[in-house]
């Protein structure tokens, strides 16, 4: 049976198609979304986990190289990995909100996907990170169905990331491949995610039209421009119709990151200076909480960074500031508080105030966010987004009969009305703005593998 698999930057999900009807799989009692997280003791469990648990070997010599570090370390600590070792969803959040100094914690590994400069190995750990999540999702979802999946259709963005170009994406949909290759599908192909989700709105035209489909996900945003209609559907080769795309790293995360950025990370010192006047240096307040970038990830938790953060403590003049920045290096909690600005963003949606509520091992931090204050802070991703559209627009050399709206983070008023700014004469439509990439690529899935 051939799946559509939407391996997405907040969630993932699954669905196939039944009597020419999509049918999304439920993978956590009757919910059909898992979010794309995953908690271990440790970074090294994850690699013994795949090999031990779930029989799952590594794909080249230096995936081999990666899992003999990571027997060795584990061992070297005491760890005896099992397979409820590594959690995912909500219960690996829940295992990290518990404690998070104790836990390897990630979320979002599709965004680190396409990262230039990176050594072979942490290339081979993040497709460990993927794989895992991958086969995790697909056993959930042969349990339900009773049968073994081994073709899938996969998501990807237009561009993984905003810089890199070719060279980024082929890395990234390589990763991809290999993890779904040794998570068991032996089939895999892949669409572009706006072309998904195209896919599905197609399904409910009557007649032809040019649609504009602006997906806003977690990770990315993605603009494509494609004749879509009865003229169409079913057809296996669309070249004809795609007429434009768009696309680069921006979405729901960055949301989160500036919201955080802007009114949150105040509670942690910055604006504050040192006595001699000098400002503390911006990038400690933005590599903790910037967790779609590895290296600001890297170079904050850093050991040798806690010592640049002691230093500033003592020269800072709002000290007791400072000291929760370091208590966020020492308890890793940069999640914990982009958790916060996320549930901000969605209550700001309808209210117009919000009081965000920062849990530290010792105090409880708490900060008001009004709505105007919300839109202000998310003004710089809001512009990319808005510049990726009016591109698409642009290459494709005519206006839009419609404007397809899809993705987790499109209803956002605020960036609905950024779209409606740009083509204020063209009809907005939304569908499922979780599920209608899952259903496109679930009907691509059909076509492909017939």
């Amino acid at each position: 049976m051939a799946i559509g698999f939407d391996y997405g930057t907040a969630n993932c999900s699954v669905a196939h198609i039944i009597n020419g009807s999509v049918q999304q799989i439920p993978l956590v009692g009757d919910d059909c979304y898992i979010s794309s997280t995953l908690c271990a003791p440790t970074a090294e469990t994850v690699s013994e986990y795949l090999f031990r648990c779930l029989n799952i070997r590594p794909a080249n010599e230096v995936g081999d190289a990666v899992l003999r570090r990571a027997i060795q370390m584990n061992r070297d600590e005491g760890i005896e990995v099992i397979p409820s070792d590594v959690l995912f969803g909500q219960q690996a959040l829940d295992l990290y909100l518990e404690d998070p100094k104790d836990v390897y914690y990630i979320k979002s590994p599709k965004s680190f996907l396409g990262t230039i400069g990176l050594r072979d190995m942490q290339l081979s750990f993040f497709e460990d990170l993927v794989c895992a999540m991958m086969a995790n999702v697909k056993h959930r979802a042969e349990a339900r169905l009773q049968q073994d999946l081994t073709q899938t259709v996969i998501g990807r963005p237009v561009n993984f990331l905003g810089r890199g170009g070719d060279a980024s994406n082929d890395q990234a949909e390589a990763i991809l491949l290999r993890a779904a290759n040794r998570a068991g599908f032996k089939d895999v192909a892949f669409q572009l995610e706006p072309v998904a989700a195209g896919l599905d709105y197609e399904s409910t035209l009557s007649e032809d039209k040019n649609v504009l489909v602006v997906d806003i996900g977690g990770g990315t945003t993605d603009c494509s421009f494609i004749k879509m209609g009865p003229s169409w559907a079913g057809k296996l080769d669309r070249t004809g119709s795609l007429i434009a795309h768009t696309g680069q790293r921006v979405g729901g995360n960055d949301l989160d990151i500036y919201i955080a950025f802007r009114r949150l990370m105040s509670a942690f010192g910055m604006g504050t200076k040192r006595h001699s006047g000098l400002d503390i240096p911006v990038t400690q307040f933005w590599n903790p909480i910037a967790i779609n970038d590895v290296q600001a990830q890297r170079k904050f938790y850093a050991h040798e960074n806690m010592k640049e953060l002691k230093m500033l403590l003592k020269e800072a003049k709002e000290s007791d500031k400072v000291a929760r920045l370091v208590k966020l290096h020492q308890d890793t909690l940069g999640y914990a508080v982009i958790r916060e600005a996320e549930k901000a963003k969605i209550a700001l949606g309808e209210a117009d105030q919000y009081r965000v509520f920062i849990q530290l091992i010792s105090e409880q931090v708490d900060v008001d966010i009004t709505r105007s204050e919300m839109e202000s802070a998310i003004d710089n991703p809001k512009q990319k987004i808005k510049a990726l559209v009016e591109e698409a627009v642009k290459q494709a050399g005519i206006q839009p009969d419609v404007v397809f709206m899809t993705g987790g983070s499109a209803r956002s008023s605020v960036l609905r009305q950024a779209v409606n700014d740009i083509l204020p004469t063209t009809p907005l439509v939304a569908g499922n703005y979780f599920g209608s990439v899952t259903a496109g690529l679930a009907r691509w899935a059909d076509i492909c593998f017939k």
